[in-house]
C-alpha cells in the first residue's frame, strides 16, 4: 500500500491560491502570480480553494474506486491528505459541508463520497460539520468530459441552502468539501481531493 502512495500525484510547490493550479515561477522561485490565469480571468463564486492531488495517474484510479468501486475505507487516507493541503485557510469558526449527491445518484453508489470526507476534515480540524446543509434542486449529468463552461452551466441553480440551516450558515465561513473541483454565508473556502491539471 505504501508503494501505491508514493506513485500517487500530490499537489506540491507554488500553487494558485484560489484553484490549487501549479504556478510559473521565476528563477528565485518565487510565484509569478498570487493566482492561475484562469482564475486571473474568471470569477469564481469562492473564496479560497485547495486541493490535494492532481487528477491523473495513480490519484484518477484512487478516486474512481472511491466514488464508483465501494471502496468507502479510502476517505480515511483522503481526508488526511486534503486537511494538510488546507492547513493555512482553515480557521476555527468553518462549518464543514459536503457537496450532495442527487436522491438518484446516492442509491446507486449507497454512499456520498464527498460527506465521507468531510466527516474526516472535520474530525481532523476540530470543525463543526453540517453533513445535510445543501440539497440537490434537479439531478444533473455526470461532468466528466465536459468543457469548463458546459460544467458551469450544469451546475446552475443545482444546489441549494436548505432552508432549515440558513441561519447557522447566516454569516459563518463554509468550507465546501468535494472530490474533484470543478447562499448567506459570510465567505465560502472550498476544499477538493484533486484537481485537474491543463498539461503545458
Amino acid at each position: 500500500m505504501g508503494g501505491c502512495w508514493g506513485k500517487t500525484p500530490f499537489l506540491q510547490g507554488s500553487l494558485c491560491h484560489q484553484c490549487s493550479a501549479p504556478l510559473l515561477s521565476d528563477a528565485d522561485g518565487d510565484d509569478v502570480g498570487f493566482l492561475c490565469e484562469d482564475c486571473s480571468t474568471i470569477a469564481r463564486p469562492w473564496g479560497q480553494g485547495r486541493a490535494a492531488l492532481q487528477y491523473k495517474d495513480n490519484a484518477r484510479k484512487l478516486i474512481l474506486r472511491f466514488k464508483h468501486g465501494d471502496r468507502e475505507d479510502l476517505a480515511k487516507p483522503a481526508s488526511l491528505w486534503m486537511y494538510r493541503a488546507a492547513q493555512d485557510i482553515i480557521r476555527p469558526d468553518m462549518i464543514v459541508v459536503p457537496i450532495p449527491l442527487h436522491w438518484r445518484r446516492f442509491l446507486s453508489r449507497t454512499y456520498n463520497q464527498s460527506a465521507e470526507l468531510a466527516k474526516g476534515i472535520a474530525r481532523h480540524g476540530g470543525l463543526t460539520m453540517c453533513l445535510d446543509g445543501l440539497e440537490r434542486t434537479r439531478a444533473t449529468k455526470v461532468l466528466d468530459g465536459l468543457t469548463k463552461d458546459q460544467r458551469f452551466a450544469t451546475l446552475q441553480d443545482a444546489i441549494a441552502v436548505k432552508r432549515k440551516h440558513e441561519a447557522l450558515f447566516q454569516d459563518r465561513h463554509i468550507l465546501l468539501i468535494d472530490d474533484v473541483t470543478t447562499t448567506g454565508a459570510k465567505e465560502i473556502s472550498v476544499l477538493t481531493l484533486a484537481r485537474v491539471v491543463k498539461e503545458a
